[in-house]
């Protein structure tokens, strides 16, 4: 079974209230019979348009091929938090890579959200850019190590856009009776992420970067030049990009061995009115510490965009507004029967240190994925530094590379049920408050 096609229709966004609310583009043709470019790109997502913008504006020909419409995955479907830092912890990364390249990871995640809000301002992107994210615990004791970590990123890299909240001032901003406060980032922001991505791909496309949509890779010859085989053509090309991150397949299994493919869930309800109010106070993110995160955020129409639940496998849940309205329940009791609007699911890629993995995969091939849920900016980024390598400037790309990234165990048989298995114990964890 193909994740491109086992639960989507082939060049179709999914019925989520981004895709009801984007500012369409127009359909780019399929590629057909074989075009030659300096650099070919395989994947539309954020990765691969920022991948492609950036060379093509260093003076690149560049290519890019993508299976369905550009900014048809996570990109076009995630919960639009542009987070601070790395996935990783950052007391957890200075253990694993050390101080220097921990301070270098921190410093890339800033060019990360820089680079972002550049290029929305830069390309004139309509995508509602708001800031503001909280990260919010669900104990005392929670609360407490949300605290210090905040602290940490003072202390130690003078970052001053936190703000701690109590329980009180927590409950003030989100007046959920589950959590216990935690932290207010400013310097973190929130978007209409399938908005964000049309406006790269309006600007790639401006720019000189030919995009053909409704065009999957079925094969790569690693070779100089390489060839990128499509389902009715291909693309012959000196450079490939690899960026199609939980939607990579068999196309590289060097990278489908760390990189892992789980689904995602949001709803939107209808609009609430006057009682958004009890929902947050603010016009900002938040995220929790559940290990499957909680993610929410009300739209500019005052309904709530609620994240929550995750599946391992290729299909998603028969009802998708069932399985989040549990979590979200669970936040928000007073929103136990409220109508959802939209529901939907996509697929991200995660690996086994929620680190993204950032390799050369061949003399002229690169790859970046596997954002674990932190792929507004990271993924753009990454798009950046791969065109930065390739013109020889590899610094950023090679930090992330240096990351020690671990192999899913089990193979592809039975990481997932291993998964599965994890996943289940971090839920009974969450659940018992351990």
């Amino acid at each position: 079974m193909n994740l491109l096609y086992s639960n989507d229709r082939r060049g179709e966004f999914p019925p989520s209230w981004y895709a009801a609310t984007a500012h369409q583009a127009e359909r780019c043709a399929p590629l057909r019979g074989e075009v030659k470019a300096d650099v070919c790109v395989v994947g539309g997502g954020y990765t691969g348009l920022s991948a492609a913008l950036h060379l093509v504006e260093a003076g690149f020909d560049v290519v890019l091929v993508e299976a369905h419409r550009a900014g048809f995955g996570a990109s076009g479907r995630n919960g639009g938090q542009l987070g601070s830092a790395q996935r990783m912890d950052q007391e957890d990364l200075e253990r694993l890579v050390g101080d220097a390249d921990a301070a270098r990871l921190w410093d890339l995640a800033e060019d990360a959200k820089a680079l972002v809000k550049d290029l929305i301002a830069r390309h004139g992107i309509d995508c509602d850019l708001k800031p503001g994210v909280a990260t919010l615990g669900l104990s005392d004791g929670e609360r407490r190590e949300l605290h210090a970590h905040a602290t940490h990123l003072t202390d130690r890299y003078g970052y001053d856009q936190i703000e701690l909240l109590d329980t009180a001032q927590g409950h003030a901003l989100c007046p959920s009776p589950a959590y216990k406060g935690g932290y207010l980032d400013m310097g973190a922001a929130h978007l209409h992420p399938l908005n964000y991505a049309l406006g790269l791909a309006r600007a790639a496309q401006a720019a000189g970067v030919r995009i053909f949509e409704e065009t999957e890779v079925h094969h790569i010859e690693e070779r100089t030049p390489a060839v990128v085989r499509t389902d009715k053509g291909r693309v012959v090309a000196e450079h490939v990009i690899l960026a199609c991150n939980g939607y990579l397949s068999s196309l590289n299994r060097k990278v489908a061995a760390r990189v892992m493919p789980i689904n995602n869930f949001i709803v939107a309800t209808e609009p609430l009115g006057d009682e958004a109010a009890k929902v947050l106070t603010r016009d900002v993110a938040v995220a929790d510490t559940k290990f499957v995160v909680n993610y929410f955020r009300l739209s500019a129409d005052k309904r709530l965009l609620f994240g929550g639940g995750e599946s391992y496998g290729y299909r998603f849940p028969a009802d998708i507004a069932a399985k989040v309205r549990k979590p979200m329940a669970e936040i928000f009791p007073h929103l136990r029967d409220v109508k959802i609007d939209y529901a939907w699911g996509g697929t991200l890629g995660i690996t086994m240190r929620r680190m993204p993995y950032l390799a050369r995969v061949a003399p002229n091939i690169l790859s970046a994925s596997g954002y674990s849920g932190h792929g507004v900016g990271t993924a753009t980024h990454a798009g950046q530094l791969m065109a930065l390598a390739i013109q020889g400037q590899a610094e950023g790309f090679d930090t992330f590379s240096r990351v020690p990234a671990l192999p899913f165990p089990g193979g592809p048989a039975l990481r997932s049920p291993l998964l599965v298995l994890a996943m289940t114990w971090y839920a009974l964890r969450d659940r018992l408050g351990v």
